[in-house]
């Protein structure tokens, strides 16, 4: 059974860093791009981060260059967001999710196969 599951959100300070994870099942990193999407209210998803780990290639969304980096760890098939230098304009829902094929070719949401249920992230003093 194919399977998403985020984690690591939580309450950080401005300035502050976070971890997230993507842990997936049933299908392999090698086969499948991820990338991590985040929705804050009243706002549309947008695309943070995307990953190849078959190329061992990546993307960065403008928001997110210089503060966050992706990884992936395919022995553990769990994917990686390391957010530093948070801002309380990054809190949001984050979702991850994967989408079949080989390239980092955008973040539009309907072409994602899967998607995990989200994590919070909350940015505040």
């Amino acid at each position: 059974q194919l399977q998403i599951v985020e984690s690591g959100g939580g309450l950080v300070q401005p300035g502050g860093s976070l971890r997230l994870s993507c842990a997936v099942s049933g299908f392999s990193l090698d086969d499948y791009v991820i990338s991590w999407f985040r929705q804050a209210p009243g706002k549309e998803r947008e695309g943070v981060s995307c990953i190849s780990s078959r190329l061992g290639s990546t993307d960065y969304a403008d928001s997110a260059l210089g503060r966050f980096t992706i990884s992936s760890d395919n022995a553990k098939n769990t994917v990686y967001l390391g957010m530093n230098s948070l801002k309380p304009e990054d809190t949001a829902v984050y979702y991850c999710a994967a989408s079949r094929g080989s390239y980092c070719s955008g973040y539009v949401p309907w072409t994602y196969d899967y998607w995990g249920q989200g994590t919070q992230v909350t940015v505040a003093q």
